[in-house]
């Protein structure tokens, strides 16, 4: 017998998540938004879709995006001034994604997430060899290792004890939202869903770069589909940064 009781509730926003730690919606620094009127778009979207503060996190990566904390805080103080002359009202801040590679150098002024949170990435083609060194050596320094998308990582689908690892050293892991749809492929997805199967996340974000990705995430959390999935992951987005 039919009963109203057991109908499933239909979640089509995002404000359970709140605050989108990973973006990369500053215009023009990276391979994320190219102008001030895509930053605007985009956060725009974001807001309507739930989120209450957005992140910017734009790559730090010498070869590609020479990115750096006066650049970083120059660009967001535009999009700020941008922002105000619109009528979208929403908390802002910026801190980097950095490509841990031989040209990171802890000894630098890190442009981190709030209380110290330092998110990077590695090449999805390799690990990076001395990632334990240094990780302890960001560790000892005072910062909180963010591991950006560990599912994305393809040379861990056979190593699960490397994000074992990583969890013992104290590393927080970041999911992409889109990873759970299979947006990029169903060996990420299938990743994706052991990590939270072993309750290892702890941060979640949109990794929004273009249109296509804004057009996915709108589509999966207005459907309810993100929800069903992640709705009852004890992710700290809010908890650590708003």
């Amino acid at each position: 017998m039919f009963s109203f009781f057991n109908k499933k509730t239909h979640i089509d926003h995002i404000e359970w998540l709140g605050v989108d730690m990973h973006a990369h919606w500053l215009p023009g620094i990276d391979d994320g938004a190219k102008d001030m009127a895509s930053a605007l778009n985009f956060m725009k979207s974001l807001q309507e879709l739930g989120f209450k503060k957005l992140l910017a996190t734009p790559h730090i990566f010498t070869e590609l995006y020479p990115n750096n904390k006066e650049i970083i805080e120059n660009t967001l103080e535009s999009t700020r001034t941008a922002l105000k002359a619109t009528s979208l009202h929403i908390e802002t801040a910026a801190a980097a994604e950095y490509m841990v590679n031989e040209d990171f150098d802890v000894s630098n002024d890190l442009v981190c997430l709030p209380n110290k949170h330092i998110l990077i990435e590695m090449s999805y083609i390799s690990e990076m060899p001395n990632i334990e060194q240094i990780i302890f050596n960001l560790q000892v320094k005072g910062y909180v290792v963010v591991l950006a998308h560990p599912e994305r990582y393809s040379f861990y689908q056979d190593k699960h004890q490397r994000f074992h690892r990583f969890k013992e050293m104290g590393v927080l892991f970041q999911l992409n939202l889109l990873s759970v749809s299979g947006y990029y492929g169903k060996d990420v997805k299938r990743l994706a869903e052991y990590l939270l199967q072993k309750k290892y996340y702890d941060l979640a974000g949109t990794d929004l770069h273009h249109e296509k990705h804004l057009h996915a995430l709108t589509r999966e959390i207005q459907s309810g589909r993100l929800h069903d999935k992640l709705g009852n992951v004890d992710f700290k987005n809010m908890e650590l940064f708003f």
